[in-house]
């Protein structure tokens, strides 16, 4: 119970109300006494009116008048004359003497306090101002022993109502907090673990139904949670069904393609001009595309290869690149400006470098003709001492604002209507392979702008290049 958070709220309740009975307890056992010496002045100033009626009282009304005040002496002070009204033997000596003219509040407690622990039996004197004008001063001697017993039987029956108090407070309390948050907050956790059992169930998410403020605001954000889970487990198991038939498909494509590559051998031994030309253009791409799907079906099994960096000619790469692209624009008033140095050599791999530059021109040639108007691309290659650089411009009409913050995260960042978004995915991946970084320059209305950057050295261009 302890461990609970009802039962340390019930703990602290009765500690905290026990702390505030004994801030009460206190000044009532001060009260209590001060109540009680003022009391025996006052039976005492009455005792001694017998006196002034008859000055010649016999000793056994003098005795039974100071029994009843449970008093031994009275002394008044009248007329600046201190007289003795009252007086009988004390069994000792006065221990102490207690002014109640006008004590201080601390005075009284210290006193209260004092008489409460004392072990003794002790006589006192208690000097007062006597009621209704009897004088300047009276004074007596009593014995202090009744006085402290009943100030310990007060204080006993103050701590057993405070006792009592507290136990009531605390129950109640124990019942609130059970009642407006325990029990919501175990609905809170019964839905969550149902929640666990079946995160992609759309049933067990939350709905907000509690009352207190801060408790529904946790709801909503539970709300909130469960549901992006939810939908990304869904997404999560789509990705993985689409992978699983991605493969199947580039599994059976690779087939066909390599049946298509038989064929494309013996085409290349043709004497038609034509045909000579483009034979090895026509293998280049087969092979590419054999190629391609080996690497699907490796990126399926969470295994795309490391690049295999060899030394390779950018401006040959580009020149595949605009060709094949060259023929898919057809007929369309589509130009491209190559600004590569013919000598400029990288260290990359070859195959993988084609794919990346090959979906940066295509999705640049796919934006231009998707507006109808002409349009060009262009690529231009430099390099310093640390990098190789490749900008790629288009004066397509600029990416959405959705695009451009969603560019590299897959089924996110497509163009195209219909488009999966992968291509850049996969470009960005096989950059970062190489230890290098594709990065979104420009993208406006006049066009949109990516820049390839791959170290000349052996660190990540992330290390290397800021």
């Amino acid at each position: 119970m302890a461990n609970s958070l009802s039962g340390r709220f019930l703990i602290l309740t009765i500690i905290f109300v026990m702390i505030a009975e004994i801030f009460i307890f206190v000044p009532s056992v001060a009260r209590f006494r001060e109540d009680y010496l003022l009391a025996r002045l006052e039976r005492a100033q009455i005792a001694s009116l017998a006196v002034e009626v008859d000055a010649m009282i016999s000793p056994a009304l003098e005795a039974e008048l100071l029994e009843n005040a449970e008093i031994y002496n009275v002394v008044l002070r009248r007329d600046q004359i201190r007289q003795l009204a009252l007086s009988s033997k004390l069994p000792a000596p006065v221990a102490a003497t207690y002014d109640m003219r006008a004590p201080s509040g601390f005075t009284l407690v210290a006193d209260a306090l004092r008489t409460l622990v004392q072990p003794e039996e002790r006589i006192i004197r208690v000097i007062g101002h006597p009621v209704r004008d009897g004088g300047q001063l009276i004074e007596i001697t009593m014995d202090e022993r009744p006085m402290q017993l009943a100030m310990r039987d007060y204080g006993r029956n103050i701590l057993i109502l405070s006792a009592f108090i507290s136990v009531m407070t605390a129950g109640l309390l124990f019942l609130a907090v059970q009642i407006l948050l325990v029990r919501p907050i175990k609905g809170v956790v019964a839905h969550m673990q149902s929640y666990a059992k079946a995160p992609e169930d759309a049933r067990q998410i939350i709905t907000p139904r509690a009352s207190l403020r801060e408790l529904r605001d946790a709801e909503v954000a539970l709300q909130t949670m469960q549901t992006q889970l939810t939908t990304a487990l869904r997404q999560k198991e789509r990705l993985a069904q689409l992978g699983g038939a991605v493969a199947k498909v580039s599994h059976d494509l690779r087939n066909i393609m390599t049946s298509a590559q038989l064929f494309t051998d013996r085409i290349g031994g043709s004497d038609d001009p034509l045909v000579k030309r483009m034979a090895p253009k026509l293998v280049n791409s087969i092979t590419r595309a054999v190629n391609l799907c080996e690497t699907t079906l490796a990126f399926g099994r969470v295994d795309e290869p490391a690049p295999a960096l060899t030394r390779v000619n950018l401006s040959r790469i580009v020149e595949d690149v605009v060709d094949s692209e060259r023929l898919a624009a057809g007929d369309y008033p589509l130009s491209f400006a190559e600004d590569i140095p013919a000598t400029m050599t990288l260290r990359a791999d070859g195959e993988q470098l084609y794919r990346v530059i090959f979906n940066l021109v295509r999705n640049a040639r796919q934006a231009i003709m998707a507006t109808g108007v002409p349009g060009e691309i262009g690529l231009r290659a430099d390099e310093d001492e640390l990098v190789w650089r490749l900008i790629i411009r288009d004066t397509g009409p600029g990416m959405p604002q959705k695009a451009r913050e969603h560019l590299f995260q897959p089924f996110q960042g497509g163009v195209r209507k219909g488009g999966a978004g992968l291509g850049l995915v996969i470009a960005a991946d096989l950059v970062r392979g190489h230890g290098g970084r594709l990065e979104l320059q420009e993208s406006s209305a006049e066009g949109t702008t990516f820049v390839i950057q791959l170290p000349k050295a052996d660190l990540a261009l992330a290390d290397a290049v800021q």
